[in-house]
């Protein structure tokens, strides 16, 4: 393993990533490396453009902008937070697990939240965070926040028995 890899952290704006972003960052901070954010987009996920006007399609570059300042703008005050940190932005315009497991291959950990933005709540783990725990080429992270619903209730006896009632 290379010991100056960078710490991959994946971003989409929800307060799982905000987790994820403040271990990850806690974590290059501890390790003396280099963090990677990654905020993964398509156009449907996309911030408009200010070049966007009725009638026409801005082109893909003028909405990779789009997706930075907004990331930028949405990690400001938890960057500030670890100023030691030296911290790299990447916007890939694609599928954001994909281009997550692609990021994993020289990083020294992927740090992800257990859900983003889409997708149902109580599931345990989003889709996208599945996928990468499945394919990432790395350690991966999966921080949890326990004040916001992280997994299904609790209905079956089995579980029961794990958690006992008061």
């Amino acid at each position: 393993m290379d010991e100056s890899a960078p710490i991959v952290i994946g971003y989409d704006g929800s307060v799982f990533a905000d987790e994820a972003l403040r271990k990850g960052l806690w974590l290059a901070d501890r390790l003396g490396v280099k963090a990677t954010v990654i905020r993964a987009w398509t156009i449907s996920t996309a911030p408009r453009p200010a070049t966007w006007s009725p009638g026409y399609v801005p082109p893909v570059e003028d909405f990779a902008a789009a997706v930075r300042e907004q990331l930028e703008a949405q990690i400001a005050d938890r960057l500030a937070e670890f100023p030691e940190v030296e911290v790299e932005l990447q916007v890939p315009h694609g599928a954001a697990g994909r281009e997550l497991v692609r990021a994993s291959e020289g990083a020294r950990a992927l740090v992800v939240g257990t859900r983003g933005l889409g997708g149902f709540t109580g599931l345990l783990l989003g889709s996208v965070t599945d996928q990468v725990v499945e394919h990432a080429k790395c350690d991966v992270l999966v921080s949890r926040r326990r004040d916001v619903d992280q997994a299904p209730p609790r209905k079956l006896k089995l579980d029961q028995a794990l958690e006992p009632e008061e």
